[in-house]
This record gives structure tokens, sequence and C-alpha cells, in this order.
């Protein structure tokens, strides 16, 4: 936690909404791919998972899951490098935050047990 911009308090609620700028700022540009492509690999999961539902509510559901993830990491990448208005929207799993934790947790969750469901 030695840059300047989160160091200085320039950058507002970088624990929160601009934890991106903070990962930006202390690993650098491998850092911010090395994070962006492990989104990337958990929402092509969840795409997998997707695929392979029997029933049409798990897919549907799966496929939501999936936007919802998608949706929250673009704005929020969007909101820190300057390209999408500031709507106060988390990155998933990684924005101090209980309730977008427990909500994203439950997300995963559910789906988890309905491709669990998948064999009876």
């Amino acid at each position: 936690m030695n840059g300047t911009q989160t160091k200085l308090d320039y950058v507002p609620e970088q624990d929160t909404d601009f934890i991106f700028c903070t990962v930006g700022e202390e690993w650098g540009f491998l850092g911010t791919v090395f994070v962006l492509t492990l989104y990337l690999i958990f929402i092509c999961r969840i795409v997998v998972i997707a695929e392979r539902q029997k029933r049409v509510f798990a897919q549907i559901y799966a496929y939501c899951v999936a936007s919802i993830f998608l949706f929250h990491m673009f704005i929020n990448v969007g909101m820190v490098i300057g390209l999408c208005p500031v709507i106060g929207i988390p990155l998933p799993f990684f924005s101090y935050g209980g309730s977008s934790l427990w909500g994203f947790t439950i997300l995963t969750f559910v789906l988890l047990r309905l491709d669990a469901a998948r064999y009876n």
C-alpha cells in the first residue's frame, strides 16, 4: 500500500468501489490482467455449467448468474478507468462490503446446488 494515489486519498472509496484502482497501482499491468483473467475463467466455467444442465430453469439461472458477474465486472472496471459513470457497483468477491459478498456467494452456492441436482 505504497501507491501515491491511494495512500494520499486521491481515490474515493478505494477499498470498496474503486478497489481495482488499488490493484492496478500496487500490482501494475500484469496484476490487473491476472485479476481480469481469473474473472473471465470463473465466468466461462459458469457458462460451461449452464450448458450441461438438463433442466431449463437451472440453465437459465446459470446464464443469469454469469451475466450478473460479467455486468458487475465490466461496469466496475469501466468506472475505475473512466469509461462508465460512477454508480457504485462492487467488483464481485473483491470489493469490501458484506452485503455484496453475501449476495455473490449465495448466487454461486445456489448455482452449485442446482448443478449437483442434475444427477437426480
